[in-house]
């Protein structure tokens, strides 16, 4: 993730931080290329595609085992890739998750923060510092309950880092994380029952 470079023509439609109405304005080719942060417009570079492929792959494993999950009662959920998450209107955040695991919406209606359950966020080479720290701190402040840091390796995603809101501190604890490594179908119970199959998660 970097900033717009200086010469970029996105400079010219923000003299003033970005605010939700121009943010709303602006064509789907540009917004989706970008994020938001505190009305700054944060560039976004194209993930590779491994990056863009294990995303696909972990959105799958997930939706596919969201919808035992709405099967056995655990309510209308839903699973995206690379989509607008609206954090905060003022100053306008809006962050674009790898994966997000939230609540079916109404209609038309925009994705925020109150509606997720689970982020996902792949690290590649540029983004440690985004992913680790300024999300990180971002996404429990505004009260995501689950937070998962992936990695990946030549073969595909390697580690999966496991972290759950603490709603007294608004703070991420570490709660586990799974290594390919160490073999076996690690599971979580929470938000949803996901088993981790790392063969589905190979390029």
């Amino acid at each position: 993730m970097t900033a717009v470079p200086e010469d970029h023509w996105l400079l010219g439609i923000q003299p003033q931080p970005l605010t939700a109405e121009e943010y709303e304005g602006l064509p789907e080719s540009v917004s989706e290329m970008i994020e938001v942060v505190d009305g700054h417009v944060v560039f976004c570079e194209a993930p590779t595609r491994r990056h863009q492929r294990a995303g696909r792959r972990l959105a799958n494993l997930i939706e596919r085992q969201a919808s035992t999950a709405m099967r056995s009662g655990y309510g209308c959920v839903e699973v995206d890739t690379d989509v607008d998450l609206r954090l905060y209107d003022v100053p306008l955040t809006v962050r674009r998750p790898d994966v997000v695991l939230y609540r079916c919406l109404q209609g038309d209606e925009r994705l925020r923060s109150k509606h997720v359950l689970l982020v996902v966020e792949i690290v590649s080479p540029g983004s440690e510092m985004s992913d680790t720290t300024d999300k990180f701190g971002e996404y429990a402040k505004v009260g995501i309950p689950h937070y998962w840091i992936v990695r990946l390796d030549d073969t595909g995603v390697s580690v999966i880092e496991r972290y759950q809101l603490d709603r007294a501190a608004m703070l991420y604890k570490h709660t586990g994380t799974f290594m390919k490594d160490e073999g076996g179908a690690p599971e979580v119970g929470n938000p949803i029952p996901v088993t981790i199959d790392w063969a589905e998660l190979e390029y």
